[in-house]
């Protein structure tokens, strides 16, 4: 098969384009796969992707390389398919349109994918009859503008099949959009087994990390911490990532006496070598729309004590096997959970290799075998029904086209844009 990714910016950082290289790198051992970056910002990616995966840009965004397209005047200009809802819109122009609109026309690829709302509407709107169309989620529905929901429900009937990160997240897009005849499966992210010897449990440090932002609940990680070093304070934590929430916490921290506890240590990549320095992982968010974080600390061994939010921890951990399940916002139950595992050597230990042994499903040759076995489904569908596809195609164009005059209606009077 040729596989052809769409995504936002290949050359940043963030949980959907390492995904999206694991993946990629996976599938390019059987197929030809490349990853087409709406934007360039830099002259290479951050990420590994191997030698086997092609990796082209569409617009180039390099200050001071000869190519710089920034200043174009088609860049300043507002896009038109890309949709006014989606939170990367103000980065999206009619020049990004243009360009993607071209890729999508003349792609050889049998299937296309996106991996973000606004590109997957691209696809569904502008990809050339052939291809297989398929629309990546890695977010959720749930946190998504209504305005981009009900653009969604008009854009998506064309697609073929979206694929969510949990099962929970496909249920809303099952109950929610209510696509006929488009492919809804949940297949997680991957993440590789590290470079790194698993923790032996030993190390009395707890870990976390992500993004410093408020989703992310770090103030309620620092008060239940108060309560584990008034119990035990021969144990310590390090928190990595950086954002906006860095001031706040660090005088959460200073108020609480933690100065000598709580460590806010900044970004880390590779962080494999960090989680493996640990002996528990915590995470204290107030919504994940998988949970990368935690797999990652479950491939160094690490036993994760996390609050039971949406969508992703639930899904992920086993409670009591393999990590710890806690209510979302409650330091006492965090403490407790934390302290619980502290004090007995045997099932942190225990625990530990549980987690090792349970997150292997998430590695990329499990997860790319997934995509694979969708891939082959929906191909020979297409190959084996040329009236049926273009039957769903102009059903699709129907549906998404009365889905847009019904939700237009409904949200006029409610005052909702619908772009």
């Amino acid at each position: 098969m040729h596989i052809s990714f769409l995504i936002h910016n290949a050359y940043g950082i963030g949980g959907t384009i390492r995904t999206t290289f694991n993946l990629a790198r996976t599938l390019a051992e059987q197929h030809d796969v490349e990853i087409v970056s709406v934007l360039r910002h830099r002259d290479a990616p951050v990420f590994d992707l191997g030698p086997r995966v092609a990796l082209r840009p569409l617009v180039d965004l390099r200050e001071s390389g000869p190519g710089y397209e920034g200043a174009d005047p088609a860049h300043a200009r507002p896009a038109r398919v890309f949709p006014a809802a989606e939170v990367r819109y103000r980065q999206y122009s009619e020049l990004t349109d243009r360009r993607i609109a071209q890729h999508l026309r003349r792609t050889e690829a049998d299937v296309l994918v996106g991996t973000r709302p606004g590109l997957n509407v691209h696809i569904a709107k502008q990809a050339r009859r052939g291809p297989v169309r398929m629309g990546q989620e890695h977010l959720t529905l749930d946190t998504h503008h209504p305005a981009l929901k009900l653009a969604l429900r008009s854009a998506y009937p064309r697609l073929d099949a979206v694929t969510t990160v949990t099962e929970a997240d496909a249920r809303s897009y099952r109950r929610t959009l209510r696509l006929p005849g488009v492919r809804i499966e949940a297949v997680p992210n991957s993440v590789p087994a590290p470079a790194v010897a698993a923790a032996d449990g030993s190390g009395k440090w707890v870990v976390a990390a992500g993004r410093l932002t408020r989703v992310k609940r770090y103030d309620v990680l620092i008060r239940a911490f108060a309560q584990v070093v008034a119990a035990r304070p021969d144990w310590r934590l390090r928190i990595y990532g950086g954002g906006t929430e860095k001031a706040a916490l660090r005088a959460l921290i200073d108020e609480l006496g933690l100065y000598n506890h709580v460590f806010l240590m900044g970004p880390a990549n590779p962080l494999e070598p960090e989680w493996a320095k640990g002996s528990i992982a915590a995470v204290s968010s107030s919504l994940e729309s998988f949970g990368m974080t935690i797999v990652e600390a479950m491939r160094c061994g690490l036993p994760v004590v996390a609050t039971n939010c949406p969508h992703g921890p639930g899904e992920i951990i086993a409670d009591g096997v393999d990590g710890k399940l806690v209510p979302v916002g409650n330091p006492q139950a965090l403490a407790g959970s934390l302290l619980t595992l502290i004090n007995d050597d045997d099932a942190r230990i225990r625990m530990g290799g549980a987690a090792l042994a349970s997150s292997a499903r998430y590695d990329p040759a499990m997860v790319a075998g997934r995509y694979e076995a969708l891939f082959g489904e929906l191909l020979a569908r297409r190959r084996g029904s040329r009236l049926h596809c273009s039957l769903h195609r102009a059903r699709g164009a129907l549906l998404g086209g009365a889905y847009a005059t019904k939700d237009a209606a409904r949200a006029a009077l409610r005052g909702v844009r619908t772009v």
